[in-house]
């Protein structure tokens, strides 16, 4: 870890009294329990947070208690600010077409992240502390906790696991290091019971009737190409509208998406009515190519969790067509290599 950036990054939160944590709008595990440890690690130091996110938090994710804290409304007064789990301007659309990423411009800001393949950086941070050793942004804040001596109570400690269960799928794909599971040790030492955080993540995954036959609908609709290596779905914008506030399209089916044999990767499409096209993307252990397809569609990520976003109206048909070429070719030189 950069020490130089590390001191920077103490003395940040040091001058600051009312620090806002900043979620891209696209919140999951990582972001928002990274969001809620910080809460945690900084009010522990006397310090005011706020916690914000430019859209609502997914009903999946509600298990976390403290969710409800998360604001869509950036407040007006702040020391300083804590963008995490993003180190890119292109996942704050919500605040730069509101204007308010001058706001956070303006103060001292900090980004920590664990995602290196990015398209318009942060500028202006006055720290990035981006590290692709470890699984999660979460994994990340723990790190940084021990680094810089602050305490790590049981209830940030059990939103570290949430981020670091999310980004590594269960500690089951390639982000996770041996430096994962002592970290994991660690924070089941402090007192988290992983089994009872997994039976409330299970809870809140259940699917309203409706929501099963959607995902059925997708199943249905699911494309496997390049020889049944990429499996690729696409979600319009009234499907968007009617379905996301039950259950985000993309976790609903991504996952079962990789599940089908000889599938290496899974990329669900968006496509909305003002010609924006989103795509998420996700790799099967020894297919690390998600972070590197989507730095060459203008977006990023990490090996096996990325994204990108085209705002140019760009014909949907010619978008994919490009992707899955580029997605073909990875996997090609991954599998010779």
């Amino acid at each position: 870890m950069n020490q130089t950036e590390l001191t920077k990054f103490k003395e940040i939160v040091a001058s600051a009294q009312r620090i806002v944590i900043v979620q891209a709008d696209n919140p999951d595990a990582d972001s928002l329990g990274s969001s809620l440890a910080l809460e945690h690690i900084l009010e522990d130091q006397g310090k005011h947070t706020v916690m914000y996110c430019g859209v609502d938090i997914p009903g999946y994710l509600r298990y976390l208690s403290g969710w409800d804290r998360v604001v869509k409304d950036l407040p007006s007064q702040f020391d300083a600010s804590i963008i995490v789990d993003a180190s890119t301007t292109t996942l704050l659309e919500k605040l730069n077409d509101s204007g308010q990423l001058s706001w956070i411009s303006s103060k001292p800001c900090a980004v920590l992240d664990h995602h290196t393949i990015v398209e318009k950086k942060i500028d202006f941070a006055a720290v990035t502390l981006c590290e692709d050793t470890v699984s999660s942004t979460g994994e990340l804040i723990y790190s940084l906790s021990k680094s810089l001596e602050w305490p790590v109570s049981q209830l940030a400690g059990e939103n570290i696991m949430t981020a670091i269960l999310g980004d590594t799928q269960g500690l089951t794909n390639d982000l996770t290091r041996a430096s994962t599971y002592s970290v994991m040790s660690e924070l089941v030492a402090l007192g988290v019971d992983r089994p009872a955080l997994e039976e409330l993540r299970r809870a809140y995954s259940k699917m309203p009737p409706e929501i099963y036959k959607y995902k059925a609908a997708l199943i249905n609709r699911t494309e496997l190409l390049a020889e049944g290596q990429i499996a690729t779905v696409t979600i319009p914008q009234p499907e968007i509208n009617e379905f996301s506030p039950l259950y985000n399209p993309g976790p609903l089916i991504q996952n079962d998406m990789l599940q089908v044999t000889g599938v290496r990767l899974a990329i669900v499409f968006k496509y909305y009515t003002d010609g924006k096209i989103t795509a998420a993307i996700r790799a099967n252990p020894g297919s690390g190519v998600a972070g590197d397809l989507a730095g060459k569609m203008g977006g990023g990520g990490h090996p096996f969790a990325s994204g990108f976003k085209i705002v140019s109206s760009r014909p949907l048909d010619e978008v994919k067509s490009e992707c899955i070429k580029f997605a073909t070719q990875l996997l090609a030189n991954t599998k010779q290599g």
